[in-house]
């Protein structure tokens, strides 16, 4: 739900790739104000820990809001040990229901290294299909061009290094320069 007040942030591509037992989040470092690059050097994957669990999770869209889920996300962890699944789906739920939350512009990629899943403040968790999942400006971008390195014998980072390379050479929210988290499961 687009607020007509929102100043136009853009800027940010995450992939999670889950491949040969290893899942790699990766994200871009770019933060634009309309046609303006505000920040080059963004942290947009991070590494949780709730109660000893790893979890890997990448955002996109404000950063205000998505630190809002994260912190969410991993209360949500924290009641529910070891359930990446069920954090997720009680974070959505929260996300759309609350009158608070549902006004909060942004979408994650979340991992623990089994499960790969989207949260978005539609109320969705989305586990991809093909073990690619992408968002943000240059998701699509992204995204396909994953799909395309799958089959090759590259593993999970240099798939998604690659894609991420892709993207920034196509979409001008989107520069090279990455974050990259890996877990396995």
């Amino acid at each position: 739900m687009a607020d007509e007040h929102f100043p136009g942030w853009h800027g940010t591509t995450i992939i999670g790739v889950r491949k040969g037992g290893t899942v790699v989040v990766a994200g871009d470092g770019q933060v634009s104000l309309g046609p303006t690059v505000i920040k080059g050097t963004a942290r947009k994957v991070r590494r949780l820990s709730p109660g000893g669990m790893d979890v890997v999770a990448g955002f996109a869209g404000s950063t205000a809001d998505a630190f809002t889920l994260l912190e969410r996300l991993e209360a949500k962890l924290e009641a529910t040990p070891g359930q990446l699944a069920r954090a997720a789906v009680e974070l959505a739920k929260d996300w759309r229901m609350d009158k608070y939350l549902k006004n909060l512009e942004a979408m994650l990629i979340v991992t623990d290294g089994k499960d790969l899943f989207v949260i978005t403040g539609a109320g969705d968790v989305l586990e991809p299909e093909n073990d690619v999942a992408a968002i943000g400006s240059g998701g699509n971008f992204a995204l396909a061009a994953a799909r395309g390195l799958m089959t090759s014998d590259k593993d999970a980072e240099t798939v998604a290094r690659e894609a991420m390379a892709i993207a920034a050479e196509i979409c001008v929210y989107t520069n090279g320069n990455l974050t990259v988290e890996t877990i396995t499961g």
